[in-house]
């Protein structure tokens, strides 16, 4: 290499090809939905019911397909590396972490999510540790106040994130890591309940 070109490389931990394939093939075992069967005794050509999703909160959002959560874990994999720039809202100017998060699900479910990440915690399903699924979005309070930083569960205890430190640039880190645990302050979900 010439000392006028240089490379930029990313450095991808040892999990993440492991981790892309089991989530790829994962979504590629499930079956599609079955239509609604009409009830026995039901005349032929009667219309049959079909079930009707349970009411929501006003202002929750959630997952038309709980399949894109995956998706946005697959995609959020594809830009560690990319570079960190507070307000970024895409990976050719830079991303910030809400800008990352918004960004990954526009562009995998259609969802415009804010760029603020108080206000996605506001309309994502409050969820438990034990529930924790790759996609679901990990908060925390990095400056005084809860919900000022997130990133995107990507399983087996990581999280992809747009942080401000460090080299600023898309990476993963340990929810049980000492700085980040000590520093949780939600878990949220846009998968659908139930």
């Amino acid at each position: 290499m010439s000392a006028g070109s240089r490379r930029l490389t990313a450095h991808v931990p040892a999990f993440v090809p492991a981790l892309s394939l089991a989530l790829w093939l994962s979504a590629c075992g499930s079956l599609p939905e079955q239509a609604a069967l009409p009830p026995a005794g039901t005349p032929a050509g009667a219309p049959v019911e079909q079930p009707v999703a349970p009411p929501r909160p006003p202002g929750r959002i959630q997952l038309a397909d709980d399949s894109h959560a995956q998706d946005a874990v697959i995609y959020a994999l594809g830009l560690i590396g990319n570079h960190y720039q507070f307000g970024g809202r895409n990976p050719d100017s830079g991303l910030d972490c809400s800008g990352m998060v918004s960004w990954i699900y526009e562009q995998v479910a259609g969802v415009r999510l804010p760029h603020n990440a108080a206000q996605i915690a506001k309309i994502a399903r409050p969820i438990e540790r034990s529930a924790l699924a790759p996609g679901d979005l990990v908060f925390f309070n990095t400056n005084g106040t809860p919900h000022s930083h997130m990133g995107i569960y990507a399983g087996e205890g990581r999280f992809i994130h747009a942080p401000s430190t460090r080299g600023k640039y898309v990476r993963t880190d340990r929810l049980d890591s000492g700085w980040f645990a000590a520093r949780i302050s939600g878990l949220r979900t846009l998968r659908r309940e139930g």
